[in-house]
């Protein structure tokens, strides 16, 4: 049995990927990590950090996050409580896909999860109450190449699937998309 079933995204480099899950009268078992099946997938080099959130409040929007060049990241997203519309940008300026979004619904008891590569910003909205999650990333967190747009940006056009009622200061204050905007490798 395979460990993940990968699922190609419209965005490329974009995956899904569906753990296998192994249950019994015990209760379940799935992998949350293996390097060397991820490696088909796109996955590159070692986990550099790994980073737990719960967020407590529906509605609640987290994002949306990017590291620029040289620190940025691949991130793999599974969701362990909950559900989640977890959303992606392609950031990457030579993409035929830049500034466009695509998201998917993780929900917990679905063993899925998001692998994204460098150059997308990343975030998402809860869906129920006490979402957690967990990212496995390929670069550690560089303060100083940290950015991110402004989840109601107008360039966007993201029709988030609820009310956002919780944002934070720091997300609110991302500038809009303007015509000097260079992606992820500005």
């Amino acid at each position: 049995m395979s460990t993940f079933t990968v699922t190609e995204l419209p965005l490329p480099g974009l995956k899904r990927l569906t753990r296998s899950r192994f249950e019994d009268k015990r209760g379940r078992f799935s992998r949350l990590f293996c390097p060397t099946a991820l490696q088909p997938a796109g996955w590159q080099g070692p986990v550099a950090q790994i980073n737990h959130s719960v967020t407590q409040h529906q509605g609640t929007v987290r994002g949306l996050h990017y590291q620029r060049p040289p620190h940025g990241e691949m991130k793999l997203v599974t969701c362990l409580q909950g559900r989640i519309w977890d959303l992606v940008v392609d950031l990457r300026p030579d993409s035929p896909t830049f500034l466009r979004w695509h998201a998917e619904t993780l929900d917990a008891d679905k063993d899925g999860a998001l692998l994204i590569p460098a150059g997308f910003a990343h975030g998402f909205q809860a869906l129920t109450p006490n979402v957690e999650l967990i990212y496995c990333h390929s670069a550690g967190y560089e303060p100083a190449f940290e950015a991110g747009l402004r989840a109601d940006d107008p360039t966007l056009a993201i029709t988030w699937p609820l009310t956002i009622n919780n944002l934070s200061a720091r997300d609110q204050g991302f500038p809009l998309i303007d015509h000097a905007f260079k992606g992820a490798g500005a």
